[in-house]
């Protein structure tokens, strides 16, 4: 086997061993990449399929998890057909109904990797992963319910550039980041009551999120250094 044959595989087992990696980093590239792929044909088609690749690890992510894999796939089968449509039109139709599946498989996805980490008490390197993951799947997940509020409601949100324009993807996605981690940095406000209550909910959610998953992990760290150095100690006084 070749060196390259040998790389290869080695990088497919690695995906195979951490798929919340993998997922944390095509995440992190899409937020690198969706500025570029915003006001053309040819980005928004860029833009779905990489929303079809997300919608897939997230699938696979599932399967390490106690969750449902037919429940992510019920999920995202129809998000997926729905984002190749967007492809091949611009109807304006498709877009509440693709942001409405696909926060509900981020949603679920989040879900079953917080059931993953709370498992047992082994903290894996997959596990560690998971945190950023999870964390950016809620951030998309409300970025896509932002988008299906802004399309039952025109104007629930406003911004200083352009105040009574549609907010973009990017946009909504920026309002999603600064409100789950409480830093309160985003230009972009929600001004209708409905908009505002997803917005305090979200809020919640990243308190809650760093209250319960954060100190858990930190916890069962400590706890997995205070046993290592306890038997190291063990075996000192024993020889």
């Amino acid at each position: 086997m070749s060196s390259a044959s040998k790389a290869g595989t080695s990088l497919l087992q690695r995906a195979r061993d951490t798929p919340s990696a993998l997922l944390l980093l095509v995440q992190l590239a899409g937020v690198l990449l969706y500025p570029f792929m915003e006001g053309t044909r040819e980005g928004r088609a860029a833009f779905a399929v990489l929303g079809i690749v997300v919608l897939a690890l997230a699938v696979l992510a599932v399967r390490r998890t106690p969750s449902f894999t037919w429940i992510s796939i019920a999920l995202g089968a129809p998000a997926v057909v729905l984002l190749v449509a967007q492809i091949v039109s611009s109807a304006a139709w498709l877009t509440p109904w693709s942001a409405a599946f696909q926060a509900a498989l981020y949603f679920y996805t989040a879900v079953g990797l917080i059931r993953y980490m709370f498992a047992d008490e082994l903290v894996t390197t997959d596990e560690m992963f998971a945190v950023g993951a999870t964390f950016t799947l809620v951030a998309w997940g409300f970025a896509y319910v932002y988008v299906l509020v802004q399309y039952l409601a025109p104007g629930s949100f406003i911004a200083a550039i352009e105040p009574e324009a549609q907010r973009s993807w990017m946009e909504l996605l920026y309002l999603s980041f600064a409100t789950l981690t409480s830093t309160g940095l985003s230009d972009v406000v929600p001004v209708k009551p409905f908009a505002r209550s997803v917005s305090m909910i979200e809020q919640l959610a990243g308190v809650l999120y760093i209250a319960m998953v954060i100190t858990r992990l930190v916890g069962l760290s400590a706890m997995r250094r205070s046993r290592a150095d306890r038997g190291r100690s063990h075996d000192r006084d024993g020889s």
